[in-house]
């Protein structure tokens, strides 16, 4: 294409326009009836909001937004930290079905590599940007075939990656949006006028003081509570209250992007849920399987003609929901088919499921410690099974920056932890059941006990069940192996160059089985592409094609 030629240019504009309307015009219509989607999501934040019963927490929108929506009470996640987390999320699927489970996949491992998920396997926003959906992400991927932050991933996933919280509502299509507040992350807790130990120290300083700037300190170390697996000091009771005033921060950032739907007259049109990535920032809650790791609130606000019945303003939901039953149930209210192979389930929409029976969650290697575990629990009882019988409580470079966990080390040295303290510290059994209405911080291990013998059996051979079904990918497969299968000889592999075919006017990109493919005009924003182009184009069109976890292909033109 000769791009000084300006009656050429003009006839692409035009190609263009046509070919956008013919893509849209039938969206415009479903605009009409598909609801935006804003997922907000805290970091490391176990369910310390007011609405949820804190009297400590000072979360005023997060409350409003309950006034006006649901609590639901029994969400979880599928492991106690991000990475594995967040892969489970995207994809509707087990980490460990695909590969994920490790604690980052790409560092710390025996190799570096990215899980590549089986082919055809698509994360839940590509599949709302193919039925029309307008996706964007803010600030952070960290789904395993992606690195923490955004453009780091698969590009067929998002319309638009950013930093920070910036919703673009400027579009013609429905949205999804899917925001990170990482004013709550671990790195928040870490001390930040001291001379930093570390670079992560160093970065974690600066990133907060930056989220903070112009907030104040308004809980303090002697009004938290002290859970009776810490000893009660001064370090843990600062790094409890400092992560309290992070959810604070955290808090007026939610309330401002809440503000802006209203501004832009979208609070009707738009289903909000607010949630966290997994539990608390804090030791023996971060990374781990107990429900300081793994439960989480969730806050749905339902506008009016998307609103499930039974939905109310102002109401408790205490349904058994896995965040791994986000994508599906997004789908279900967008009216996207759920694919038949997820384990995740639709809660709301029209193709709702059942509420489930038990939720899920694994633990693997975090950071250089190959530690596996397996929990499943029902609304009363955890069943954890550790295949790896070593302290819980181990030597973490990037936690002991925390001064609490420095405190807790010099206490244990001292022999000043009393019994229940130095659980965290001691090999764990290797079954543990606990009765979570009774014993809700998980320190009486049930699993000798006769008189809950019925109940382990029968979570025991739930969690066989689940295992097989979900193809729990570590069952006798080491790290190097899965590093291995997915980057042979510890290379990328890189996706195959579509192929641009001419049908008699009709342009067909054809790549290979599993890989997404996404085009662009004249060098304008890359689009996904789900089906012919139905114009002829005087313009250049280029496409490239990428499967999750390996490397993007050429691009090719024509």
């Amino acid at each position: 294409m000769q791009r000084s030629d300006p009656t050429r240019h003009r006839c692409s504009r035009i190609v263009r326009c046509w070919l956008l309307c013919l893509l849209l015009g039938p969206l415009a219509v479903l605009a009409e009836e598909r609801p935006n989607i804003l997922l907000l999501m805290a970091e490391d934040m176990s369910p310390r909001v007011g609405a949820f019963g804190d009297s400590v927490a000072v979360t005023p929108n997060i409350d409003q937004l309950a006034a006006e929506g649901v609590t639901y009470t029994n969400v979880f996640t599928t492991a106690g930290v991000c990475a594995p987390s967040r892969a489970a999320i995207i994809m509707g699927l087990q980490q460990q079905s695909f590969g994920a489970q490790h604690m980052r996949s790409n560092t710390g491992g025996p190799a570096a590599y990215q899980p590549v998920p089986p082919a055809g396997a698509k994360a839940f926003p590509e599949l709302l940007r193919a039925a029309g959906y307008h996706t964007q992400v803010t600030t952070k991927l960290d789904y395993q075939f992606s690195g923490p932050l955004v453009n780091s991933g698969p590009s067929s996933i998002w319309d638009q990656q950013s930093y920070g919280n910036d919703l673009n509502t400027r579009v013609e299509k429905p949205f999804f949006a899917y925001m990170t507040f990482m004013e709550t992350h671990e790195s928040g807790i870490f001390p930040r006028w001291v001379w930093p130990q570390s670079l992560a120290h160093l970065i974690a300083q600066l990133t907060h003081i930056w989220y903070h700037r112009g907030t104040e300190d308004v809980v303090m170390p002697p009004d938290v509570s002290v859970p009776p697996y810490y000893l009660d000091s001064p370090a843990i009771r600062t790094d409890i209250a400092r992560h309290y005033n992070n959810i604070r921060t955290m808090d007026l950032r939610v309330g401002e992007i809440l503000a802006q739907l209203e501004r832009d007259n979208l609070v009707d049109s738009t289903i909000v849920v607010w949630t966290t990535d997994h539990g608390d920032a804090l030791p023996r809650a971060k990374r781990e399987l107990y429900d300081s790791g793994l439960h989480v609130p969730m806050i749905i606000r339902w506008p009016e003609k998307f609103r499930p019945e039974g939905a109310f303003a102002g109401s408790v939901n205490d349904r058994l929901i896995s965040l791994v039953d986000l994508g599906p149930t997004f789908l279900s209210l967008a009216g996207v088919s759920v694919p038949a192979d997820l384990h995740g389930q639709a809660f709301a929409g029209e193709q709702a499921q059942p509420e489930r029976d038990y939720i899920y969650a694994a633990r693997d290697r975090i950071d250089t410690v190959a530690d596996r575990q397996r929990a499943i629990r029902d609304k009363q009882y955890k069943y954890i099974y550790s295949h790896d019988t070593q302290a819980g409580g181990f030597r973490l470079a990037y936690r002991d920056l925390a001064l609490g966990m420095q405190d807790l080390w010099r206490q244990l040295e001292a022999g000043r932890l009393n019994e229940v303290q130095m659980q965290w510290f001691s090999e764990r059994p290797r079954e543990m059941l606990f009765d979570i209405e009774s014993d809700p911080h998980e320190i009486r291990n049930l699993a000798a006990d006769p008189d809950y013998a019925a109940v382990l059996n029968r979570l025991r051979a739930a969690l066989r069940a689940q295992s097989d079904a979900v193809h729990d990918d570590s069952d006798g497969i080491s790290e190097a192996v899965l590093a291995e299968r997915f980057w042979p000889g510890g290379l990328q592999p890189k996706t195959a160059s579509p192929s641009i075919q001419d049908d008699a006017g009709r342009l067909r990109i054809v790549s290979d089985k599993g890989a997404s493919i996404e085009y662009r005009l004249d060098e304008g924003p890359w689009q996904l592409y789900t089906g012919p182009l139905s114009a002829p184009q005087p313009g250049r069109l280029e496409a490239r094609a990428v499967r999750y976890g390996w490397a993007a292909s050429d691009v090719v033109g024509k």
